[in-house]
């Protein structure tokens, strides 16, 4: 008896239900997840900064973005910070400066001397979960390592990572065994602030 192209698709899509297979493979498209690494640094609160105003120390200084966002420039007053890069604060503070200092000498520089609002929260079935910080990005199998990995509770195959930014709040499939073993390498996708990495 002939089987349709149909048919066939059907029971392709229901071997893993009917064979008991708990844990089908799940397409993603990984490539589409951004990689901060690849961009300049975006400040968050509780960073701080070293604003210099070259041949002017009294407006020169650091400043640590509060909670809400915002930081202290002597002159211009408050700035938000949060969620802009360094090159944008420069290019403001730039601006805003002019109006008090006529001459060139209002040279503007903004540097990260402290990372300090990059956090992500591993939970679930792992050794010691919890949230960490981190000076620098750090990747799924990073954050699993700072966790402890895997407990012997764990079903690492199924592990996720819970993201919300402004394409709304979605869930990463992470098969870590097979990620470590090599076989599926574009899953060690790096971890942004706020990410939840959890392990049923």
């Amino acid at each position: 008896m002939a089987v349709n192209r149909r048919t066939i698709w059907l029971l392709a899509l229901a071997w893993p239900l009917v064979s008991g297979c708990p844990h089908p493979y799940r397409p993603y498209n990984y490539a589409a997840e951004p990689d901060p690494r690849q961009q300049e640094f975006v400040i968050g609160p509780s960073d701080v900064l070293r604003i210099t105003v070259w041949r002017n120390p009294d407006l020169s200084g650091d400043a640590v973005v509060r909670p809400d966002g915002t930081i202290t420039v002597p002159l211009v007053g408050d700035l938000h910070a949060a969620g802009r890069t360094p090159a944008e604060i420069r290019a403001e503070l730039t601006q805003r400066l002019a109006t008090y200092i006529k001459d060139d000498s209002a040279v503007v520089t903004v540097a990260v001397t402290a990372i300090n609002s990059y956090r992500i929260t591993v939970s679930g079935n792992v050794e010691h979960p919890g949230t960490f910080n981190a000076s620098h990005y750090i990747t799924i199998s990073e954050a699993m390592a700072l966790a402890g990995g895997p407990n012997r509770f764990s079903e690492p195959e199924e592990a996720v990572v819970i993201r919300t930014d402004q394409r709304g709040t979605r869930r990463i499939p992470v098969n870590y065994p097979a990620m470590l073993a090599g076989i599926h390498p574009e899953q060690n996708v790096v971890l942004l602030p706020g990410d939840v990495l959890y392990v049923p």
